[in-house]
């Protein structure tokens, strides 16, 4: 990555050595650092560690970064946070795999859920030139390991939970945990998900937050039908919260990013009440896309994720589609078919992201886990949705799970347009068409 800057002999900087030169400053970091002799070998190179870009940037030393990890959540807490600072009247900005906002505009797409230390620090110098007060991102366990995060102080780390991911790049769950417990070994403020201590962590300015065990942070009351609505006890203080979102773990959400805001930015009772109802929730997270027939899109792409939203639907004739990207922890597919299993009326098996995989052979993988309501499997992932919908009989709710907002399939190294809620869309529409016939709007 190059970033344009403007600092006495240096035009850019560049964590690539193949672009470094005599203009273009090499940003040593612990993903490159193997490439610095080659570096080396080049004249007049200026090589500059991350701190030391935060100056030449021009990124605000006041800015406070908020850092939210966990297996699930990250997502929709990081936009929670966001959303009710803004509403607060805080400038903040937000990263993560939903892309890079700034005061509510959108400045880059989708990508990766923690890029590259370059790109942050680049997106903080945007965030300190449009004022922001904060920073919110979202921290994934291979940036972690990575150390993607390097020479960032954090004013506040979130933990939302641990559950089985990611082990075709950890090995295992043991590192898995040992990974995300790095991130919480220093003395920063921290929020501890108390009924999800699976990890380590330094009790030293560290709050709790649940609804089973107790904390600083806890839920004294609540109620999951028809939305949320719940009494939050945040450090002593009672407030009164109704939500449009679903599910016990939508609760958590709401309860880890009111409890973040607190700590943050101490808003008046009534002023963070309103802030936590008007939060309308992400796209692709419990999403409904139709009413009638009801069809919700969802990202829930791990046993534990699929179960947190199956669970909150349960009381629902639901109908499941899913299948599981490939080139990722195999181990998780079975569980992932069993889940769905215990919970569904029917199970449609289909692709998800393949990449270098064969679809196949993934559901199949799927499969030994499905014990009962399998009803079809069908590869191509537009036949499946399309037959899903077709086949909905009155009462019956369709869960699309595993890519929620994006807007792509990749298969075999290349990215192709893609998105399920637009299919549901078009289907919804032609439905429209064929029983009340084109309407000419012209």
């Amino acid at each position: 990555m190059k970033v344009a800057v403007k600092h006495e002999n240096i035009e850019s900087l560049t964590d690539s050595s193949l672009e470094c030169d005599q203009k273009t400053a090499f940003v040593l970091t612990s993903q490159n650092k193997s490439y610095l002799n080659d570096v080396k070998a080049k004249n007049s190179v200026k090589i500059l560690t991350p701190y030391e870009c935060f100056s030449i940037l021009g990124i605000d030393k006041n800015i406070k970064i908020v850092g939210i990890t966990g297996t699930n959540g990250k997502t929709t807490t990081a936009a929670a946070i966001y959303s009710m600072l803004l509403d607060l009247g805080q400038k903040c900005a937000l990263q993560g795999t939903r892309g890079f906002f700034v005061n509510e505009k959108q400045i880059k797409p989708h990508s990766l859920t923690t890029p590259s230390i370059l790109e942050t620090l680049s997106n903080l110098a945007l965030a300190s030139k449009e004022k922001c007060n904060y920073f919110i991102m979202e921290v994934s366990s291979h940036a972690i390991a990575q150390d993607r995060i390097e020479s960032l102080d954090f004013a506040l780390k979130i933990f939302t939970n641990l559950s089985q991911d990611h082990l075709d790049f950890h090995k295992s769950m043991e590192e898995y945990k040992n990974v995300k417990s790095r991130f919480f070994s220093d003395e920063s403020l921290k929020l501890i998900n108390s009924d999800e201590e699976k990890i380590n962590y330094n009790t030293k300015n560290s709050y709790r937050y649940g609804v089973e065990n107790k904390g600083e942070f806890l839920v004294k009351a609540y109620s999951l039908k028809d939305g949320i609505s719940a009494v939050f006890s945040l450090l002593d203080s009672e407030y009164l919260i109704s939500s449009a979102l679903h599910g016990d773990f939508n609760l958590y959400n709401l309860l880890a990013a009111a409890s973040a805001v607190k700590l943050l930015a101490n808003p008046s009772v009534s002023k963070l009440e309103k802030t936590i109802s008007n939060f309308g929730g992400v796209s692709g997270r419990v999403e409904v896309v139709s009413k009638n027939p009801l069809v919700i899109v969802d990202f829930a792409h791990t046993p534990d994720g699929m179960k947190k939203v199956l669970n909150s639907l349960k009381h629902s004739e639901l109908i499941v589609l899913f299948g599981a990207g490939g080139d990722r922890d195999k181990t998780k597919r079975p569980l992932m078919g069993s889940v769905a299993s215990r919970y569904a009326k029917r199970v449609i098996l289909t692709s998800d992201n393949p990449r270098s995989e064969d679809p196949e052979k993934i559901i199949e993988d799927i499969l030994q886990g499905v014990t009962k309501s399998l009803d079809k499997v069908i590869k191509d992932r537009k036949e499946a949705i399309i037959y899903a919908l077709n086949s909905l009989q009155e009462g019956e709710v369709l869960l699309i799970l595993g890519k929620g907002d994006e807007e792509y399939q990749e298969i075999k190294g290349e990215k192709y347009p893609f998105s399920d809620r637009k299919i549901v869309k078009e289907w919804l529409k032609e439905i429209k068409d064929k029983k009340y016939g084109k309407i000419d709007t012209k």
